[in-house]
């Protein structure tokens, strides 16, 4: 357990480390590439070691040290007897399904308790579609699963619906190897838009360039091999809104001077939101700077494409005066735990006014009068742990149970957060 320090004045600029979603991605297309890649200022996480660990184990060679150097395997996929195991690494195992599907042998896609609970009929339904026979091995339509691979057809498939983008990315990303030029379908709405715009920014960087519909309902991917290269990865901005959050809420400044301005990441546009909760904003570095004003004020927002900077914004609005309305997030509840759920908990613990709906929370602030210490549960989610631990730099006895959990995404984080003097 750590107990966080309230802070009078933040006043900072600092770094983050890489995107672990730009991570994720880019070591993907330079794992299925032809020739060797350079990844600059990748994340080394819990998170990105499962995913490494398990290209590794299909027999892509990655040499790690700052940069990462991964030769690639221009799409041939080794047999792996042994199951290939992710943690809780949603977006892993949701990638490495569809690229295990490239092999030509039986793959066991397995992970932990809480991913036995994360949907993933939708991508196996597609996958179907392009000819891979995949099979829910306990019939829940979560893992863990099986592949029995051999390659991907091609032609046309449906993605049954875009809740989780993590669908469509993996899908993207594998389609240039099928037999024969794949066309993707998808049905519903799609969230998250500005992952899926990420990992096609990606495969246009190592070599493939996507044709698709303005809305993302249908791609046209062409036949090819991803290119090795040089790429260098963002700092990471769903990391960087704590620091933003920190300065929001204490009246201070916060830099984050790696987390350009244009960013590939959505999160970044946490930062305009801010500002219309009254921060000012600047430049700062190749990245932005955001000092908090005397008092926040509450706002309505769609956050459907900026899932993981919900708890963040959550946090920041339990300090501002008026009601803020957290709108179309019902995709927290498949997060590394029913993430709506626990943020409304957790703000219940330390007296802030908010209503859970299905698909939306209603904060009513009061400018952070009348909260008080508790102990934060965090679910084994890192970005619970992160975005409570703000909230301890207004108020006192915030204590964050769990905290070893931000390894999954940024495990200098509670060093980081002492930078902001005191803080820890």
């Amino acid at each position: 357990m750590i107990e966080i320090q309230p802070l009078d004045n933040i006043d900072i600029t600092l770094e983050v480390p890489g995107s672990k979603s730009l991570t994720q991605r880019a070591l993907i297309a330079a794992s299925l590439a032809e020739g060797t890649s350079q990844l600059m200022g990748p994340l080394e996480s819990e998170d990105t070691e499962y995913s490494s660990g398990a290209l590794m184990q299909m027999g892509v060679i990655i040499e790690k040290d700052k940069d990462w150097q991964i030769k690639g395997n221009g799409g041939e996929i080794a047999p792996s007897i042994q199951p290939v195991f992710l943690g809780n690494n949603g977006t892993a195992t949701r990638f490495l399904t569809s690229v295990v599907g490239l092999g030509h042998s039986s793959y066991t896609i397995d992970g932990d308790k809480r991913m036995y609970e994360r949907p993933i009929a939708p991508l196996m339904s597609a996958l179907k579609g392009w000819g891979v026979d995949i099979t829910s091995i306990h019939g829940t339509g979560c893992p863990p699963l099986r592949v029995n691979a051999n390659g991907l057809q091609g032609g046309t498939t449906i993605l049954p619906e875009g809740k989780s983008s993590q669908y469509l990315s993996s899908l993207l990303l594998v389609a240039p190897y099928a037999k024969s030029p794949a066309t993707l379908i998808v049905e519903g709405e799609v969230l998250s838009k500005p992952y899926v715009a990420m990992t096609l920014s990606v495969m246009a960087d190592f070599g493939i360039v996507v044709e698709c519909e303005a809305d993302y309902s249908s791609f046209s991917i062409p036949q090819g091999c991803y290119k090795g290269r040089t790429y260098r990865i963002e700092g990471d901005a769903s990391n960087a809104s704590y620091f933003w959050a920190a300065a929001a809420i204490t009246g201070g400044r916060v830099g984050v001077s790696n987390v350009p301005v244009p960013s590939l990441q959505g999160d970044s546009m946490l930062v305009p939101l801010l500002g219309r909760m009254g921060c000012e904003i600047s430049k700062v570095g190749d990245g932005l700077s955001l000092k908090g004003p005397r008092q926040l004020t509450g706002i309505t927002v769609d956050m459907g494409d900026m899932p993981d900077v919900v708890p963040t914004l959550a946090v920041v609005a339990a300090f501002a005066e008026g009601k803020t309305v957290i709108n179309n997030i019902a995709h927290l509840r498949i997060k590394e735990c029913d993430r709506l759920s626990a943020v409304v908990t957790e703000l219940t613990k330390l007296g802030v006014k908010v209503e859970e709906r299905e698909a939306s929370m209603i904060i009513h602030g009061e400018g952070g009068r009348g909260l008080r210490g508790a102990e934060i549960e965090t679910y084994e989610d890192h970005r619970m742990a992160m975005s409570m631990a703000v909230a301890g730099l207004r108020v006192a006895g915030v204590k964050i149970t769990g905290e070893n959990c931000v390894a999954k995404s940024f495990p200098d984080f509670w060093q980081r957060f002492a930078l902001l003097k005191g803080s820890v």
